[in-house]
């Protein structure tokens, strides 16, 4: 299949969860990273085309804030090859405010490969 990403992806080297707004639950934990989106590891399917309010857990070395808040939506959807029960989950930033758009860009710097 050829590749349609127009931005570079790199691995996410380190455990980060991505939560819902709505209801606080865990959607997936971070797999890699790219400017315009994310793949998450997650263990429930997710329906496509809808739209996320979501947040992400903060480390000290990127931000002074807790949590970095933004939208996204679902553009991908599989099965993991190894773990079945799991999927992969390739989704678009839809929104995401200027600071938080700075805090993700120091994320993609420090944590990935």
């Amino acid at each position: 299949m050829r590749e349609r990403r127009h931005t570079q992806r790199k691995k996410f080297g380190f455990y980060m969860r991505v939560l819902n707004d709505e209801n606080e639950e865990t959607v997936g934990h971070l797999v890699d990273i790219s400017a315009d989106g994310l793949q998450l590891e997650t263990t429930a399917s997710l329906p496509m085309g809808q739209v996320f309010h979501l947040h992400m857990e903060l480390t000290p070395d990127v931000s002074d804030k807790l949590f970095m808040f933004f939208s996204a939506r679902p553009r991908w959807i599989k099965p993991d090859e190894i773990m079945p029960n799991l999927f992969k989950v390739g989704f678009e930033i839809t929104h995401i405010e200027p600071h938080d758009r700075e805090i993700y860009q120091r994320l993609m710097e420090i944590y990935g490969e």
